[in-house]
């Protein structure tokens, strides 16, 4: 049937009511061939030609009624403009699809109030959700095991422990950041933090500073760049402005590090040379010449496999990981800061140090 629509004339779907006449079977035969239930080699064939013919496609709503399955995982994560976060849903989406589900994406924007982000995760029947660095994704986490959707945290952890979670092993990582400057000789160390809610900012912090202690040199200034790459901007400028500023600067993700890096140019201080300044993340733009920036790199398609794999043991009703699990990562030594003893230069040419 053809509807008259302004200037255009647009054909309408065919539905399996019109594939089941063309075909010359019922209705319930042509939703049986397409969720995977009984239905004759010959009645199938007849079906799947019927539905080549008229360019039907099976609503994935419809057939999710049937199996009780939407085969749809949400993936919420704050801000999208960190290059870290683009990356790790890219490699979710195609681990995902090999096992027949496909990702949607909720990007949170730190809002403080958690019930349209709920409404939107729990509305659209998801098979699973994966929280990646929310700061309520404690809170999330607990409103979707009690409405019984398997649920993981990545790069977060939940306090808690009720949550299971992937996560680069935060404390080694920024313990083996603080340990490569003091051997770098430095003595006077700035840290740029997250937002106070997040569990990655806080661990990173601590351990940054307890290896500080544990060399016997000052615990470091603090300054919160919020996540945010002006945020990092300011924090740098601040830090920059302490008497006796920072010889050394520890970001506690790339995307900060960026507007660190910013802020220094700006200021004609040459990284590597009058100031070190390391990440944490190692994102793909990491490498690029004109940033070269030293960085702790987070091994993701090892945790992005774990993930993956804990996540449908859960939807499968099976035993599904318990607490967090961590995968240590690598120091990563580019331009940005001095170099210290004992870097290994690996086959693809990056340098490491490995403390």
């Amino acid at each position: 049937m053809e509807v008259p629509k302004g200037d255009r004339t647009l054909k309408a779907r065919a539905t399996g009511s019109d594939v089941a006449r063309l075909a010359g079977v019922s209705k319930s035969a042509v939703s049986r061939a397409f969720t995977g239930g009984l239905v004759s080699e010959e009645a199938r064939l007849r079906i799947l030609d019927a539905a080549q013919r008229l360019k039907y496609r099976p609503s994935n709503t419809a057939r999710s009624l049937t199996t009780q399955r939407s085969r749809m995982i949400g993936i919420a994560v704050t801000h999208l403009d960190n290059q870290y976060y683009p990356e790790v849903i890219e490699k979710f989406s195609d681990r995902f699809a090999q096992s027949g589900y496909r990702l949607l994406l909720f990007v949170t924007h730190g809002e403080a109030d958690l019930d349209p982000m709920l409404d939107e995760l729990l509305g659209y029947g998801l098979d699973g959700v994966i929280l990646a660095s929310s700061s309520l994704a404690s809170r999330v986490a607990a409103e979707c095991r009690e409405a019984n959707v398997p649920v993981l945290m990545f790069n977060n952890i939940d306090p808690s422990g009720a949550t299971p979670g992937i996560s680069a092993d935060e404390s080694a990582g920024a313990a083996l950041v603080a340990r490569y400057l003091v051997a770098a000789g430095h003595e006077r160390f700035g840290v740029i933090t997250g937002v106070t809610q997040s569990s990655a900012s806080i661990t990173r912090l601590a351990s940054f500073r307890q290896a500080l202690y544990a060399a016997g040199l000052p615990p470091p200034k603090v300054r919160s760049g919020k996540y945010t790459f002006e945020g990092a901007i300011a924090a740098t400028h601040a830090l920059l402005d302490e008497s006796a500023a920072p010889d050394a600067l520890f970001c506690v993700n790339d995307h900060m590090t960026l507007g660190a890096l910013h802020a220094l140019r700006d200021r004609g201080m040459v990284p590597g040379h009058d100031i070190s300044l390391v990440g944490f993340d190692n994102v793909a733009i990491a490498r690029w010449p004109v940033f070269s920036l030293t960085t702790l790199a987070q091994p993701v398609d090892h945790m992005v496999d774990a993930g993956c794999s804990a996540l449908l043991q859960a939807i499968a009703g099976r035993p599904a990981l318990e607490g967090t699990q961590t995968f240590p990562g690598e120091l990563i030594v580019r331009g940005s800061a001095r170099i210290a003893p004992g870097i290994l230069t690996l086959e693809s040419g990056e340098r490491v140090w490995r403390g």
